[in-house]
């Protein structure tokens, strides 16, 4: 294979083929690591009811680290989008170096903080019995973040270079892998130990470095490597690296504040039983489905705006964000639809009994309607991200948090009325984020000088 993008002509038009060539790749690349996680609950849940339930909130701790990657490497991705729109690709090399250094580092942190900080922090605040295998699956899954990151960064560039086409490749083998390596070590099958939940973890894990070598693969095979002269240094740029944080830092910030907010919300879930826990855990697949098209809507979002904006055609961003919402809220309601169509066989994919799926049928409603509020909401959020100004990112997610934890204390601890009702928290974040996106946006307040590039 071979890439057929000239670096010359990397700057984005404003049509639906335009938007539907960018989004469709990154919605089949989202798919397969989503099918992924649902496959990896299934195994659990007909592995034991207890393992189901712990993986929601171990599947949220490791998201706050793995959002955090993502936080960077969209900031990665809108300064790629920028360059690529104002036509100075040579420039690729020199980010896609400095990105590396940072993620690499930024990983082992993470990695640090969960071996060393993060047993105190569980040990007070998760239930004592499910402690022990909590804590234990979340020391292996967390080696799988320096692979992560390298993956989302390797995704970042092939987005921003309009090749998401690509994309395909490595997540398809990601999944593969993972689901063999499920199927082996959660049950013990094919002369391999029975770990059982921690065989998740290990699967993940072996999966995740599976993922980063195979995009590293399609950035050689398909001639970008030297198209644009990838790794032929790693010189560290002072200047650079300055401007890459001033992006990612905000936004690395929101992604960990709004996970951490949901581990909260998990960890409130924790004390409502089993099964409580065991049908929050589904709901975070059923984001995880029916926001396939959402991110990948928005990740289009990040990089057409980005990229208008190194073209100097600001007149065109919101047009663009406009055409994005009515193709990312129109494939959400087909998701939504067919999941509320037939809830109780999605329900019994998870091997659970009549009563699970009759208490996780309301809840499903509920989660619903929050994801077509947040198909809309997430597409103007990444139209600021596009725009640079990640200031105003992080001061949106601060704001709707606040009102979310308010919300989600009151229906938790002070007056609680059912697992549905909690999860109506979503309404009050996505109308939030939505409102102050669309509002910011519309004020022109983020508009620049000519040639300001980063």
């Amino acid at each position: 294979m071979e890439s057929t993008v000239n670096p010359h002509q990397l700057k984005v038009e404003v049509n639906n083929r335009q938007i539907l060539s960018i989004a469709l790749p990154i919605t089949l690349a989202i798919l397969i690591p989503q099918i992924n996680l649902l496959i990896n609950s299934i195994f659990l849940g007909h592995y034991d009811h207890e393992s189901l339930g712990n993986a929601g909130i171990t599947g949220v701790f490791y998201l706050i680290f793995a959002v955090a990657g993502n936080g960077l490497n969209n900031a990665l991705q809108t300064v790629f989008s920028r360059y690529a729109g104002s036509g100075e690709s040579e420039y690729f090399k020199h980010i896609m170096a400095q990105g590396i250094r940072i993620s690499v580092q930024l990983a082992l942190v993470f990695i640090a903080f969960t071996w060393l900080l993060a047993p105190l922090i569980m040990q007070q605040v998760a239930d004592p019995k499910s402690y022990p295998a909590e804590m234990g699956f979340l020391r292996i899954r967390i080696l799988g973040l320096p692979f992560l990151y390298l993956f989302q960064m390797g995704n970042a560039f092939l987005v921003a270079s309009l090749n998401s086409r690509y994309l395909i490749f490595a997540f398809v083998c990601e999944a593969i892998v993972n689901i063999i390596f499920d199927y082996l070590l959660i049950f013990g099958n094919g002369g391999f130990p029975e770990m059982g939940f921690n065989g998740a973890a290990v699967a993940s894990l072996i999966a995740e470095a599976t993922g980063m070598l195979v995009v590293l693969l399609v950035i050689f095979l398909t001639g970008l490597k030297n198209q644009y002269g990838l790794f032929e240094t790693f010189k560290y740029n002072k200047k650079l690296t300055r401007e890459i944080f001033v992006i990612s830092a905000p936004l690395v910030l929101q992604y960990l504040i709004s996970v951490t907010t949901w581990l909260i919300f998990f960890l409130l879930i924790e004390a409502k039983g089993v099964m409580a826990k065991a049908i929050s855990n589904v709901m975070r697949n059923v984001f995880g489905l029916a926001g396939i098209f959402v991110w990948a809507f928005a990740g289009t979002s990040n990089t057409m705006v980005a990229n208008l904006m190194g073209q100097n055609r600001e007149n065109q961003v919101l047009p663009a964000i406009r055409k994005i919402s009515w193709w990312s809220i129109g494939m959400c309601f087909i998701m939504v639809l067919l999941l509320n169509l037939f809830p109780s066989l999605f329900f019994k994919l998870f091997g659970q009994d009549e009563a699970f799926v009759q208490a996780g049928i309301p809840v499903i409603r509920i989660v619903s309607l929050g994801m077509l509020l947040m198909s809309l909401a997430n597409i103007w959020l990444n139209g600021v991200t596009g725009t640079g100004k990640t200031k105003v990112n992080l001061q949106i997610e601060i704001l709707a948090i606040l009102l979310y934890l308010a919300y989600t204390w009151y229906f938790m601890r002070v007056h609680y009325i059912s697992l549905a009702m909690a999860w109506s928290n979503e309404f009050i974040y996505w109308s939030t984020v939505f409102l102050l996106s669309f509002w910011y946006l519309n004020s022109g307040k983020w508009k620049t000088k000519p040639k300001q590039l980063l």
